[in-house]
């Protein structure tokens, strides 16, 4: 069975939920490793008012006994704390579409005849439960030695060049910054432009970069489309709100460039070795659906959000008249929060398809299926080298 999960809830409602189906048993789990990931999508400048009311914390109401999984649904619960302000009180009639917001199409298609339900759950309020599942499969993959992090790559403007600095070093330095930017110059240059969008009542985006590290060869299928790795993730990558782009390692740039310029060269690690290896990345750790090794590499741009305190036009649907969009509590800057979102829509697709390659149902079976996965060695390509009739 793949591993899914389902979230619920509203921006102002009592809670969000969530529910995870499919991790193994036997996977040692308590609250506070899914804190950590919560309290580090709280953090981040530029984050609006929102940030200061809540302090998610989670309750894992099922799937875990005695610290451990059990290998049914894991039941996850974050409370509102804003929720009070909102209980039992008439809120004012929302009916002046934002544009870019899903206000207009929400109401379009389910037919409401106030915006609020929309805004309620298109809200990135729901990621909070993704970041709780997310965690989860974070904590599975480092079973594994798989390492999920993720950085700041521009915002606006501002562009970042890593120069070559290890992946490793990039997550640990973009967690030391508010900008969630691991080049201190370009974090100062970022919260600049952060500071004068608010001063002008505007918003701002970004990049992101999210880089999964030792991922074994043989992650995902070349077989059915929906079975290929890349897939998947820009799948989950992009139903991140405000996402509307994604590239898998140098896909844009290698789109300028002729085939012979962007392959990653397949060589021996020395003239004796039996190991294959790449001294380039290209292709983000992906190729023909599959994962061949290699860092995997997913870029994300993230568009400036729609709510902005400086008025837009609209079209007041009650009033039948042309208006300003009236301004709902929201961050000016959400790249550097979106961070923690996208390392956890990453972590869990490829949580997914490492439970599908090893299958099993407990930690104790899967943990020796994965140390006897096939690698890149000649020792474990045997050619036969000898013609075959295919088609008889």
């Amino acid at each position: 069975m793949p591993l899914r999960f389902l979230t619920a809830g509203e921006s102002h409602g009592p809670s969000l939920t969530a529910i995870l189906d499919g991790i193994p048993a036997g996977l040692e789990l308590t609250a506070s490793i899914i804190d950590l990931e919560l309290a580090r999508r709280q953090k981040g400048y530029g984050s609006g008012g929102r940030m200061k009311i809540e302090k998610d914390t989670v309750q894992i109401l099922g799937g875990v006994m005695a610290g451990e999984t059990t290998g049914a649904p894991i039941a996850l619960l974050v409370q509102n704390d804003d929720h009070v302000k909102w209980k039992g009180k008439a809120i004012e009639p929302m009916t002046a579409p934002r544009p870019g917001h899903a206000d207009l199409t929400g109401a379009v298609k389910y037919g409401y005849r106030d915006l609020r339900p929309a805004l309620e759950r298109a809200s990135a309020r729901e990621t909070a439960m993704r970041v709780a599942a997310g965690a989860v499969c974070k904590h599975f993959l480092s079973q594994f030695g798989i390492i999920v992090g993720g950085y700041v790559s521009s915002i606006g403007e501002v562009q970042t060049d890593f120069d070559d600095m290890p992946y490793e070093e990039r997550f640990t330095r973009a967690e030391e910054s508010d900008v969630r930017c691991p080049i201190e110059s370009s974090a100062n240059r970022m919260r600049a432009e952060i500071e004068k969008t608010i001063h002008g009542k505007n918003t701002l985006g970004g990049v992101l970069e999210i880089v999964a590290l030792n991922v074994p060869l043989g992650l995902g299928s070349f077989a059915q489309w929906d079975k290929r790795l890349e897939a998947k993730l820009a799948l989950a990558i992009m139903s991140v709100q405000a996402i509307k782009g994604v590239e898998v390692g140098d896909a844009f740039a290698n789109a300028r460039l002729s085939g012979t310029q962007v392959q990653d060269a397949i060589s021996l690690a020395t003239p004796n070795s039996q190991s294959l290896i790449r001294n380039s990345n290209r292709a983000g750790g992906i190729e023909g659906g599959i994962s061949n090794g290699r860092p995997i590499v997913v870029r994300a741009a993230m568009k400036p959000i729609a709510t902005t305190l400086l008025p837009q036009p609209t079209v007041d649907l009650a009033l039948k008249s042309e208006s300003t969009t009236k301004y709902e509590r929201s961050d000016f800057c959400p790249v550097p929060r979106a961070v923690p979102i996208l390392e956890a829509m990453a972590a869990f697709v490829i949580a997914d398809a490492l439970i599908e390659k090893l299958g099993g149902d407990s930690m104790n079976e899967m943990m020796p299926r994965f140390e006897a996965l096939r690698k890149a060695t000649l020792e474990n390509l045997q050619m036969e080298d000898t013609p075959h009739v295919w088609w008889p």
